[in-house]
């Protein structure tokens, strides 16, 4: 029976069996006895992803002790829930990315994790649900995650992906007139607009399927 620690672009925790490219968590552990998530899904603003393996680090999931760590498809995936870079484990993509936010805002200098936190945390959630907003489909980077027909599809180019725990099912042309319902937060659009390049799934390229 898998764990309930799978991540899904909405942000929504559930128990799937697929494996994914990163993981990471929520500031803390929110989970309880017999590994099961209590009603908690975070800790703290300090929302991460990380590397699979870092220094040959063994961990035992959900231990009574220690965080709650989650899994994501691939990067795509994570920033949409609103999980950024971690600098311990990834901090050359966690530098390029707070320095594509800070150019995004013309900031005089590139904020630091908590302050970034502070600003992600508001455009997380809208009360306990996923905070969507409109936006020109026009204007969106590739990594971009938004609602269409229904389900969750990364923007890539001028393709749309069909997101899927296991990896991405289906494409199709990307719309190029009106807005469109993005699940990617604000800060994390601005970084990617600006350049930030994010991991994709390798069924993201063109010939692969999940």
């Amino acid at each position: 029976m898998p764990l309930q620690n799978r991540v899904d672009p909405w942000g929504e925790i559930v128990a799937n069996p697929a494996r994914g490219l990163l993981f990471g968590n929520r500031g803390g552990r929110i989970h309880g006895p017999g590994q099961r998530l209590t009603n908690r899904r975070w800790a703290s603003r300090a929302w991460i992803c990380c590397v699979l393996s870092f220094k040959n680090r063994q961990r035992t999931l959900m231990a009574p002790n220690s965080y709650t760590e989650l899994f994501f498809l691939d990067e795509v995936t994570a920033l949409a829930a609103g999980h950024r870079p971690c600098f311990e484990c990834r901090r050359q993509d966690a530098l390029a990315f707070l320095n594509a936010y800070a150019e995004a805002r013309q900031l005089d200098a590139r904020p630091s994790a908590p302050e970034f936190d502070r600003v992600l945390h508001g455009h997380r959630l809208d009360g306990k649900a996923k905070r969507l907003v409109e936006m020109s489909a026009e204007d969106l980077p590739s990594g971009t995650m938004i609602e269409w027909q229904g389900a969750a599809y990364a923007v890539r180019g001028r393709l749309l992906l069909k997101w899927s725990f296991a990896g991405y099912t289906e494409q199709c042309a990307r719309p190029f007139g009106g807005t469109v319902r993005v699940i990617t937060p604000l800060p994390m659009v601005e970084s990617l607009r600006l350049g930030y390049n994010p991991l994709f799934h390798p069924s993201a390229d063109p010939g692969v399927r999940a």
